[in-house]
């Protein structure tokens, strides 16, 4: 079949990987535009971009999908089926009824919970067990289209944001070749979403990693992790953030927020049980353990 892939994330990099190698015709790639990088702010191109450079396939980078030249190309290149995955606009009606089949959207948790834009990481924090990569056909509403195929993997207690990330990008592949297949042959269900199960990941921002120390250990250590690499869970410190990687729950009381513990190892309360941090960082300076980030600061107070 003719695809075209339609992504800027490192999650879809795996998944146009697959379509690289595999018996479809990829038909071009749209991805976000170049755009500052880092402190030197230097111009850098999207993932997806970069792994396609030694390769022949067109790549369209518009700052709007929804703009008609856009449309036009994308058109133009008459692809079978459109494959959505982490690209980050709303694709519009014109852009769905492109196709010739259907537009596919991989989605990074079993819809309909956790639709929106941060489901990995709404997942961790929420405690769930389990998560996985499905795959849907696209409508005009935020992940709300019919399910073609999912593929559940289980969420580890060590798991963070990063590693599930990682763990759901190697599955989505053999989900979606999977689920090419079916529509070939004819055979692809649609399995409508149950709206009343729907919970929603909303988009985060750095503010979001502020660390409620009122909040139960258990619940501030999944966020530690689930927020591990973005946005980062933090408190705090001297009138700076201090970053958190990793924490252990201990059975201790406090007054939430209270420091518990400064000597060999940094406990804070919380509102039910404490925190022993593990991984810390602050502001300006490098990653380090609590401990060794003790020996620089005697003196500390929430």
């Amino acid at each position: 079949m003719r695809i075209l892939f339609i992504g800027t994330g490192d999650i879809g990099m795996p998944t146009l990987q697959a379509l690289l190698k595999s018996e479809h015709e990829i038909v071009g790639v749209v991805t976000q535009p170049d755009k500052p990088v880092g402190r030197a702010q230097t111009i850098e191109p999207p993932p997806i971009k970069k792994a396609l450079a030694a390769t022949k396939i067109r790549v369209l980078q518009p700052a709007r999908i929804k703009d008609r030249q856009a449309i036009e190309e994308i058109h133009a290149l008459t692809p079978d089926v459109i494959v959505v995955m982490a690209y980050g606009q709303i694709l519009p009606s014109d852009i769905l009824e492109v196709p010739k089949i259907t537009c596919l959207n991989l989605h990074a948790s079993l819809l309909p919970r956790w639709r929106g834009a941060a489901p990995i990481q709404a997942a961790i924090a929420a405690g769930d067990r389990k998560t996985g990569i499905t795959v849907m056909y696209m409508n005009e509403g935020l992940d709300t289209g019919d399910i073609l195929l999912q593929c559940a993997i289980d969420i580890e207690p060590t798991d963070t944001g990063g590693s599930l990330h990682d763990r759901l990008a190697k599955v989505a592949p053999e989900t979606l070749l999977e689920s090419l297949e079916l529509l070939e042959n004819g055979r692809a269900p649609r399995i409508p979403q149950h709206d009343a199960l729907a919970t929603y990941a909303s988009k985060l921002k750095r503010e979001d990693g502020k660390i409620d120390w009122t909040n139960p250990a258990d619940a501030i250590e999944r966020k530690i992790r689930a927020f591990d690499p973005w946005p980062g869970a933090f408190m705090k410190y001297d009138g700076q953030n201090l970053k958190i990687f990793s924490a252990t729950i201990l059975a201790l009381r406090g007054t939430p927020g209270e420091i518990l513990q400064s000597e060999k190892e940094l406990v804070i309360a919380a509102g039910e049980g404490a925190l022993s941090l593990g991984q810390v960082q602050l502001e300006g300076k490098r990653r380090m353990t609590a401990a060794e980030f003790l020996r620089g600061h005697r003196t500390l107070s929430s």
